[in-house]
């Protein structure tokens, strides 16, 4: 059961961030989906799960809002766009740039 308190927390970096990526420093998807959006913009706001407290809580809340486990979890301008493969769909289809600008 996910606290309130991390649950308001998770809705408010989807609501507040322009690109919020939940990641693991080890996970080579995340460094993938890290390495595309940082060829377009360094203003995405990524946490490491596995290296903060509240890790394992923010990803079981983040599961409770979107129904995905993994990670990458990836949030532009407040829609969830998913995982990393979500992300490299919309980059070879070019519609990747032009959501990341649009919120920036």
């Amino acid at each position: 059961m996910v606290s309130q308190q991390t649950t308001d927390k998770v809705q408010q970096l989807i609501k507040t961030k322009p690109i919020f990526i939940a990641s693991k420093s080890y996970c080579p998807y995340c460094a993938k989906t890290k390495n595309t959006i940082s060829s377009i913009t360094k203003d995405a706001y990524i946490i490491e799960l596995d290296e903060v407290e509240d890790g394992s809580e923010i990803q079981e809340a983040l599961y409770e809002l979107t129904g995905q486990k993994t990670v990458p979890n990836v949030f532009i301008g407040g829609e969830h766009i998913g995982g990393n493969s979500d992300v490299q769909e919309l980059n070879s289809t070019d519609k990747l740039e032009s959501k990341v600008k649009a919120v920036l």
